[in-house]
């Protein structure tokens, strides 16, 4: 049923190792890494859909997929920026909660948000 509209290849197993596993786990380390640097998400973003390229590039030269196309590349960028972004909102959450801690309390794995003051706690 997906097959032709998520992936090309014969096996789902394909699709899953190749652009879940492998492309999810280059995007989730290349958000991580500019989330380090303090860098903004649309740094993030750009990394993303460059590793969404090598991740075509792969199913082309290891399994006969098709290198230039449209849908296919957007299949695999989107699932590359779902997982990136998560990466780099788990990331930046750390980052705020560990290096503000005064400010900043973790809500979530992906969300933070700001500390209430003590003198308004005992209210």
């Amino acid at each position: 049923m997906l097959q032709g509209f998520l992936y090309e290849e014969e096996s789902a197993w394909l699709f899953l190792f190749v652009t879940v596993l492998m492309g999810g786990w280059a995007g989730w380390m290349a958000a991580r890494a500019v989330a380090r640097g303090w860098r903004p998400f649309w740094q993030c973003a750009l990394a993303l859909l460059l590793v969404a390229a090598a991740v075509r590039f792969i199913h082309f030269a290891l399994f006969s997929g098709t290198l230039v196309s449209l849908h296919y590349y957007a299949v695999d960028a989107i699932v590359v920026m779902i997982i990136g972004a998560a990466g780099f909102r788990f990331t930046r959450t750390r980052q705020m909660t560990s290096q503000y801690r005064w400010l900043y309390e973790k809500t979530s794995p992906l969300t933070w948000r700001a500390r209430t003051p003590v003198a308004e706690e005992v209210r």
